[in-house]
């Protein structure tokens, strides 16, 4: 079955593919009301305020929602935008891309390609060695 989220089709039920599906009330119980709105209503916090900003730890950033590993400290750089940056994916079958329309621009959409959270989007303005930035919002 499928339904629409913000005009994205989510999957309803048990996925043959294995991925995770919530239901609203499990995404509820399982976050915080921010990080409800971050990562399943695609919204995004302020810039320079997150835990992660400004956060150099070593280590590995995970998906808020089902724990899987999508970027790697070592990737992460000052974009100067007031969100974590990173230049790669940690394992790119991890994340999936899609095509964000909303506020009236377009945009690049990251997702966890396990459950569907919304860590952030993709923007081509990073420097090498992927010329790409992914800007992630609590993950």
């Amino acid at each position: 079955m499928t339904g629409h989220t913000r005009g994205r089709p989510t999957r309803v039920g048990t996925p043959k593919d294995g991925r995770l599906e919530l239901t609203e009330a499990e995404w509820k119980a399982k976050l915080t009301p921010d990080s409800f709105r971050v990562a399943r209503q695609s919204g995004t916090e302020r810039a320079f305020t997150g835990e992660y900003w400004d956060c150099h730890d070593d280590g590995t950033y995970h998906c808020i929602v089902c724990d899987a590993p999508l970027f790697a400290s070592d990737t992460k750089f000052e974009s100067g935008s007031g969100w974590p940056s990173s230049y790669a994916a940690l394992d790119k079958p991890k994340v999936a891309l899609f095509a964000d329309r909303s506020h009236g621009m377009v945009r690049t959409e990251v997702q966890s390609a396990n459950c569907g959270a919304h860590p952030g989007h993709l923007f081509p303005d990073c420097p090498q060695p992927s010329g790409h930035r992914s800007c992630k919002p609590p993950a």
